[in-house]
């Protein structure tokens, strides 16, 4: 497999957990804790530095004054290859010091929200949601919609079969990293939470507020086809 080929999901994150990225959303994600918005430029300028021209087409930084939130991905296919595994390595080396921990609150910065529409008739209305959030098709998938700018949360549609009664036809899908997701559910059960179905857990579990309003917990675990995983996984 060359350099620029899509990484399966599993081979994607078990390249880089050990340095505290994340998978989510086809991205991986890291989250580095700072003291100030200039200890942070500072950091920024030097990953750039080190990563030259390999890096424009794969990173993506989001700095404040506590935190240096990076994402990796390849982003004209959509998808994390193994040059990106490489760049998580080289500015890992840069950065040399821990990342928020799993259940630091600075964790909230690696999660992404998505938008799923349930349609009868998706090409009919994904013009429509494509005007209204000024979106665009994401690469390799022409059924979902992304912000160009990487700030709003993607927006896919799921195909219905039949009409249903109910109110509206929008859940959310919130997707956390995969060692977070048992406390995820846990605490929104806590809080007044139901769950409707765990049936494809590890992929997501489908919960609902007191009045039925859904929302989907998920992560990248068990999502692999099995012609995808490697032998190691």
């Amino acid at each position: 497999m060359d350099d620029a080929s899509p990484l399966s999901r599993t081979d994607a994150q078990q390249a880089v957990v050990d340095l505290g990225w994340r998978l989510l959303l086809g991205e991986l994600v890291t989250v580095v804790p700072l003291d100030s918005l200039a200890e942070g430029a500072g950091l920024l300028a030097a990953v750039t530095v080190e990563l030259g021209a390999d890096g424009d087409a794969h990173l993506r930084a989001d700095l404040r004054s506590d935190r240096l939130r990076l994402t990796l991905q390849d982003r004209a296919r959509g998808a994390v290859t193994a040059a990106d595994t490489a760049l998580a390595r080289r500015i890992s080396a840069v950065v040399d010091r821990p990342v928020a921990p799993v259940g630091d609150p600075r964790i909230g910065d690696a999660q992404e929200l998505e938008v799923a529409i349930d349609a009868l008739d998706i090409p009919a209305l994904l013009p429509f949601w494509a005007a209204v959030l000024a979106m665009v098709p994401q690469p390799g998938d022409d059924e979902a919609l992304v912000d160009p700018a990487g700030r709003l949360p993607a927006v896919w549609f799921q195909q219905m079969d039949a009409e249903r009664p109910q109110r509206n036809r929008i859940h959310l899908d919130i997707t956390v990293p995969h060692d977070v997701a048992d406390a995820r559910v846990a605490a929104a059960l806590a809080a007044g939470g139901r769950l409707l179905s765990d049936a494809e857990a590890r992929s997501f579990w489908v919960l609902a507020d007191a009045e039925g309003n859904e929302v989907c917990v998920c992560t990248w675990q068990d999502r692999d086809r099995p012609a995808e995983v490697s032998p190691a996984g």
